[in-house]
């Protein structure tokens, strides 16, 4: 089923006002949506990631459910805050499987026998939500396209619909967000 913005729109603020019915509404309109952000982002984890791609909506829907005093403004913000949960959920399961790997109550398991992830790899995916959050302060907007475009595997035009701007602006922002961010990460590395 596809809704219009102004519809979504109009449900999250009802939502927001604390009609639960517009939220049964809403999660059928913005669903497919969101197993697309989270089957794209999933494709970018290691092979044999724990997490699925369901688990991971449905956790980054709790998150965005637990925050029940949220004022929607609109689609771009639901949408910004669903690909930030994602990621949050993304960023703590490597967290955790950085500690389980330093021995947090985990039984030892021979290398063969295990699957192996990269502690560089976990280490990174920190490293760059780090540098996101800065990034949120400095630039908020570039934040926004980087949480729709690479979390949210959102395409520009995507993008730039839901954020309400030229495709242009989101390639501007995109450049200048993904250059900050690399120089952001190389400090990190030495």
């Amino acid at each position: 089923m596809q809704a219009s913005p102004h519809q979504i729109t109009k449900l999250l603020n009802q939502w927001s006002n604390g009609n639960p019915s517009a939220f049964e509404q809403l999660m059928p309109l913005v669903y497919k949506v969101l197993h697309q952000m989270a089957r794209r982002q999933m494709r970018r984890q290691i092979p044999g990631h724990t997490l699925q791609t369901t688990a991971l909506i449905n956790e980054a829907y709790l998150r965005i459910v637990r925050d029940s005093r949220k004022q929607w403004q609109n689609r771009a913000q639901f949408y910004g805050v669903a690909a930030t949960a994602m990621r949050n959920v993304l960023v703590d399961h490597a967290r955790a499987r950085r500690a389980a790997k330093r021995g947090g109550g985990w039984q030892a398991v021979p290398l063969d026998e295990g699957i192996s992830v990269s502690e560089e790899r976990l280490t990174g995916l920190i490293a760059l939500d780090e540098a996101l959050t800065c990034l949120s302060r400095l630039h908020p907007r570039q934040n926004e396209v980087i949480q729709l475009r690479y979390f949210g595997g959102l395409s520009v035009d995507e993008t730039a619909d839901i954020l309400g701007v030229s495709s242009e602006t989101v390639m501007l922002d995109w450049r200048a967000a993904k250059a900050w961010l690399h120089k952001e990460l190389g400090r990190h590395d030495t």
